[in-house]
């Protein structure tokens, strides 16, 4: 299987470097061709031009470009992305690009997709094949997602990069991604600016160990990046954040009327319970979701088991091997 690449920052460069490491024939293209040397010695041949990125006529080809840029890029291939190759992208929201690509036409070859892998760097320099290692990628369908198209992303995350996916919809995926990415950015960004105000910020950051730097490791992250996660997910992210204020200001005043806690850490124990199952990485067993060519209803039953803690970690043209972890919640 032939991928191509567009954009060699971070979350495109590992993906370029981790598909190499597995076999899978790799194109890219970057706006700026400074990572193309690094590149090429790791296998991966570069283009100068988006249009002969899609002349190679890729199985897949991943949009790796920053959101603000990808609609911009999506206007250069909708005259000349062959019909042969599957659109798809990893971008944190899937709604907005959901919305760009069908503008552009190219809807009917485009499957979303998002890895849950990353960190606080940036650019090809910073690329590592091990960034996507134990990653879990969400893919998602609409109402008209091509089954195999969708299959054959799904086999690059399988096959390319040794990872499982969950499915969801563009609209659930980008409530789910603001709850567990975008508002926690937010949140530890606001932990870091109190310390910055704080009197005692050089005693306290000193003292600083391991709790506080598990909850502040994202405000490392640079400004613009963060903002543009904000920028993208506006809606869903500020309904977590008033949510998130109305939490802390209960627990405030418990605390100031010297009233027990108990209640508000217990809220909390359903969580603590499914994370120490899952620290065991022990999987509560494994089945399979049917997605031939006659299962209409391949695309709601995938979903319906990631709703249940399904995660798919082989798929064909037959069916889909999922297997079950623990979960919060038992949907209906």
């Amino acid at each position: 299987m032939k991928i191509g690449i567009a954009g060699l920052g971070l979350i495109g460069g590992s993906l370029a470097l981790a598909l190499r490491e597995n076999g899978f024939d790799v194109v890219a293209w970057n706006h700026r061709s400074a990572p193309y040397g690094a590149a090429r010695t790791n296998g991966i041949e570069c283009v100068r031009r988006i249009e002969e990125l899609a002349a190679a006529e890729p199985d897949i080809l991943v949009l790796c470009t920053p959101l603000k840029a990808m609609d911009s890029v999506l206007q250069r291939l909708a005259s000349v992305l062959s019909h042969k190759t599957t659109l798809t992208d990893v971008g944190s929201v899937k709604r907005e690009v959901l919305d760009s690509v069908s503008r552009h036409g190219l809807r009917s070859v485009f499957v979303g997709a998002h890895p849950m892998a990353g960190n606080e760097l940036a650019g090809f320099d910073a690329a590592d094949a091990r960034l996507f290692d134990g990653a879990t990628w969400a893919l998602t369908v609409e109402k008209d997602t091509d089954r195999e198209r969708f299959i054959h992303v799904g086999q690059m995350v399988c096959d390319g990069v040794k990872n499982r996916f969950i499915v969801t919809t563009s609209v659930e995926h980008d409530k789910a991604t603001a709850q567990i990415s975008h508002m926690p950015h937010v949140v530890a960004t606001a932990l870091a600016a109190q310390l910055v105000d704080n009197p005692v910020s050089n005693v306290a950051l000193a003292l600083a160990a391991g709790s506080w730097r598990d909850m502040t490791r994202v405000a490392l992250t640079t400004p613009d990046r963060t903002q543009a996660m904000v920028d993208e997910n506006p809606d869903n992210v500020a309904v977590l954040l008033h949510g998130m204020a109305q939490r802390l200001e209960e627990a405030a005043e418990l605390i100031e009327k010297g009233a027990p806690l108990a209640s508000f850490f217990m809220r909390a124990q359903p969580y603590r319970e499914v994370k120490a199952k899952l620290n065991k990485k022990i999987p509560e067993g494994v089945f399979t979701v049917r997605c031939g060519e006659s299962d209409d209803s391949w695309a709601s039953d995938l979903v319906a088991a990631s709703r249940r803690g399904g995660r798919v970690e082989h798929i064909d043209v037959v069916e889909a091997t999922v297997r079950h972890f623990p979960h919060l919640r038992e949907e209906e």
